[in-house]
């Protein structure tokens, strides 16, 4: 019985048609998959199922989703990040936090990403606040320096001195939301390519209604970060906010504006 599979063109593109073929006609595809977006069980033989590509440098991964979460599409995440999901999903790292890109400090360190509304001018702004686990030193270094911040300011980033003040916007940056989850902060291919994944969730975060609310008012999320031990699990948004502003106060904290992708 084929399967009710969505296959883009695109994605048909980089496996070809014969593996597209044989996934439409049923030979290849599982009839039971988790959706690589929602983490729920699907049925491609039940209800309709996008094919979504995962190409890295070196490896591309195939996985499925309910074609309600997100259409059948490539996705260009960095080799690291590829490997670090086909880890999660083999029992490796905890949902919510990934390896950054090597461009971002490569390293051991994992990214944990917070989010919550910021008060700026009078607005309520949504807001992720990014920080690793661990110091982040420069790639191909052997250096145990962190230097988390000057990488993110070479890539345009701008240090933040007063945290009433709202960061300046960073061309070529996005937040990546669908469903209304948070699936990923994305940065500008190299030589004009395609965007990549600077940070991606293993398993898509959730996002309270009024963060949402905020970010498709907006269409733009503010992206803190701050080197590891900064800032903090904060339970609460007023101590997220006295955490931000001690980090700005003490030349620890990064920031900017990058445009809502997603609703």
């Amino acid at each position: 019985m084929p399967r009710m599979l969505d296959v883009s063109e695109d994605v048909r593109a980089e496996i070809g048609d014969e593996e597209a073929d044989r996934l439409l006609a049923g030979e290849n595809s599982p009839g039971s998959y988790d959706c690589t977006s929602c983490r729920t069980p699907g049925d491609s033989e039940q209800e309709r199922t996008s094919t979504v590509l995962f190409v890295g440098e070196e490896t591309a991964v195939l996985a499925f989703a309910h074609a309600t979460c997100i259409p059948s599409q490539v996705v260009q995440v960095a080799e690291e990040q590829l490997q670090g999901a086909v880890r999660s999903i083999t029992g490796g790292e905890q949902p919510g936090s990934s390896r950054p890109d090597p461009g971002a400090g490569g390293g051991q360190a994992v990214l944990g990403v917070t989010s919550g509304l910021v008060l700026i001018e009078g607005d309520l702004h949504p807001a992720l606040v990014v920080e690793p686990t661990a110091p982040i030193a420069r790639p191909g270094s052997d250096s145990t320096t962190d230097e988390f911040l000057t990488l993110l300011i070479e890539q345009g980033f701008r240090p933040v001195s007063d945290l009433n003040t709202l960061p300046g916007a960073l061309p070529g940056w996005s937040v990546l939301l669908a469903m209304g989850q948070l699936h990923a902060v994305l940065q500008p291919g190299t030589g004009g390519g395609s965007p990549v994944a600077w940070w991606q969730a293993h398993q898509p975060l959730q996002v309270t209604e009024g963060w949402r609310a905020a970010a498709n008012k907006s269409h733009t999320v503010l992206v803190f970060a701050a080197p590891v031990g900064s800032i903090g699990q904060q339970p609460r948004e007023d101590l997220l906010r006295d955490a931000l502003e001690k980090a700005a106060a003490n030349g620890r904290l990064v920031a900017a504006a990058m445009p809502l992708a997603g609703t």
